[in-house]
Protein backbone atom coordinates (compact mmCIF):
# COMPACT_ATOMS: atom_id res chain seq x y z
CA UNK A 1 0.00 0.00 0.00
CA UNK A 2 1.16 3.74 -1.18
CA UNK A 3 1.05 5.84 2.19
CA UNK A 4 3.28 8.41 0.57
CA UNK A 5 0.36 11.09 0.57
CA UNK A 6 -0.39 10.50 4.38
CA UNK A 7 3.28 11.18 5.83
CA UNK A 8 3.27 13.79 8.11
CA UNK A 9 5.73 16.73 7.42
CA UNK A 10 9.03 16.96 10.19
CA UNK A 11 8.29 20.93 10.40
CA UNK A 12 4.61 22.05 10.59
CA UNK A 13 4.66 25.73 10.36
CA UNK A 14 0.77 26.45 9.27
CA UNK A 15 -2.26 24.21 8.64
CA UNK A 16 -4.95 24.06 6.19
CA UNK A 17 -8.46 25.14 7.54
CA UNK A 18 -9.38 20.93 7.50
CA UNK A 19 -6.03 20.05 9.41
CA UNK A 20 -5.42 19.23 13.22
CA UNK A 21 -2.20 18.73 14.89
CA UNK A 22 -2.17 16.09 16.62
CA UNK A 23 1.11 15.94 19.36
CA UNK A 24 2.27 14.74 22.41
CA UNK A 25 1.36 16.23 25.85
CA UNK A 26 1.43 15.78 29.54
CA UNK A 27 -1.52 14.74 31.68
CA UNK A 28 -1.66 18.27 33.04
CA UNK A 29 -1.61 19.98 29.83
CA UNK A 30 1.52 22.09 30.71
CA UNK A 31 2.14 22.83 27.40
CA UNK A 32 5.99 24.00 27.82
CA UNK A 33 7.79 22.43 25.20
CA UNK A 34 8.33 20.83 21.95
CA UNK A 35 5.56 19.92 19.50
CA UNK A 36 3.21 20.62 23.09
CA UNK A 37 4.54 24.02 22.70
CA UNK A 38 3.80 25.19 19.10
CA UNK A 39 0.50 23.17 19.34
CA UNK A 40 -0.26 26.14 22.27
CA UNK A 41 1.56 28.92 20.26
CA UNK A 42 0.10 28.29 16.95
CA UNK A 43 -2.94 25.46 16.84
CA UNK A 44 -5.13 26.37 19.99
CA UNK A 45 -3.89 23.86 22.57
CA UNK A 46 -5.83 24.64 25.82
CA UNK A 47 -3.28 25.22 28.93
CA UNK A 48 -4.16 22.64 31.75
CA UNK A 49 -5.94 20.33 29.01
CA UNK A 50 -3.83 17.00 28.35
CA UNK A 51 -5.79 14.68 26.24
CA UNK A 52 -8.27 15.69 22.94
CA UNK A 53 -9.48 17.65 20.84
CA UNK A 54 -8.45 21.73 21.11
CA UNK A 55 -8.56 24.15 19.15
CA UNK A 56 -6.83 23.07 15.87
CA UNK A 57 -4.58 20.13 17.88
CA UNK A 58 -5.55 17.18 19.15
CA UNK A 59 -3.40 16.31 22.47
CA UNK A 60 -2.23 12.63 23.19
CA UNK A 61 -0.69 12.00 26.82
CA UNK A 62 2.83 10.26 26.97
CA UNK A 63 4.14 11.22 29.93
CA UNK A 64 2.75 9.35 32.71
CA UNK A 65 4.37 6.14 32.81
CA UNK A 66 5.16 3.32 29.85
CA UNK A 67 3.74 2.40 26.34
CA UNK A 68 1.16 0.83 27.93
CA UNK A 69 -0.28 3.79 29.46
CA UNK A 70 -0.10 5.91 26.24
CA UNK A 71 -1.75 2.70 24.13
CA UNK A 72 -5.93 3.69 25.50
CA UNK A 73 -5.25 7.86 24.75
CA UNK A 74 -3.68 6.61 21.03
CA UNK A 75 -7.09 3.96 20.23
CA UNK A 76 -9.17 6.99 21.29
CA UNK A 77 -7.59 9.43 19.03
CA UNK A 78 -7.91 6.72 16.14
CA UNK A 79 -11.61 6.69 16.95
CA UNK A 80 -11.85 10.04 16.84
CA UNK A 81 -10.29 10.81 13.72
CA UNK A 82 -12.13 7.69 12.43
CA UNK A 83 -15.58 9.88 13.22
CA UNK A 84 -14.50 13.12 11.96
CA UNK A 85 -13.43 12.22 8.27
CA UNK A 86 -13.60 15.77 7.23
CA UNK A 87 -10.66 16.51 9.13
CA UNK A 88 -7.21 15.47 8.43
CA UNK A 89 -5.26 14.94 11.53
CA UNK A 90 -1.74 15.53 11.43
CA UNK A 91 -0.26 13.10 13.82
CA UNK A 92 3.61 14.19 15.21
CA UNK A 93 6.42 12.16 16.58
CA UNK A 94 4.24 11.88 19.99
CA UNK A 95 6.41 10.30 22.53
CA UNK A 96 9.72 10.81 21.04
CA UNK A 97 10.98 13.75 22.04
CA UNK A 98 10.15 15.05 25.97
CA UNK A 99 9.08 12.21 26.56
CA UNK A 100 12.01 9.79 25.55
CA UNK A 101 10.58 7.15 24.19
CA UNK A 102 11.55 5.79 20.33
CA UNK A 103 9.71 5.17 17.28
CA UNK A 104 9.87 1.75 17.48
CA UNK A 105 7.80 2.03 20.69
CA UNK A 106 5.03 4.15 19.89
CA UNK A 107 4.50 3.48 16.13
CA UNK A 108 3.16 0.10 16.98
CA UNK A 109 0.25 2.11 18.94
CA UNK A 110 -0.45 3.37 15.35
CA UNK A 111 -0.79 0.08 13.53
CA UNK A 112 -4.93 0.85 13.88
CA UNK A 113 -4.66 4.28 11.96
CA UNK A 114 -3.56 2.21 8.45
CA UNK A 115 -7.02 2.15 7.10
CA UNK A 116 -8.11 5.57 8.61
CA UNK A 117 -7.07 7.71 5.57
CA UNK A 118 -7.58 10.73 7.43
CA UNK A 119 -4.50 10.17 9.56
CA UNK A 120 -1.39 10.99 8.54
CA UNK A 121 2.07 9.52 10.44
CA UNK A 122 5.99 10.26 10.40
CA UNK A 123 8.14 9.05 7.88
CA UNK A 124 10.05 7.04 10.53
CA UNK A 125 6.02 5.89 11.83
CA UNK A 126 5.34 4.15 8.88
CA UNK A 127 8.53 2.83 8.01
CA UNK A 128 8.18 0.97 11.28
CA UNK A 129 4.23 -0.40 10.88
CA UNK A 130 5.05 -1.46 7.38
CA UNK A 131 8.27 -3.52 8.84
Amino acid sequence: MDYSSRITDDFIQALKPDEVFVFGSNLAGFHGGGAARAAFNKFGAIWGQGVGIQGRSYAIPTMQGGVETIAPYVDEFIEYARNHPEKKFLVTEIGCGIAGFTPEEIAPLFAGAVNVGNISLPRRFWKVIES
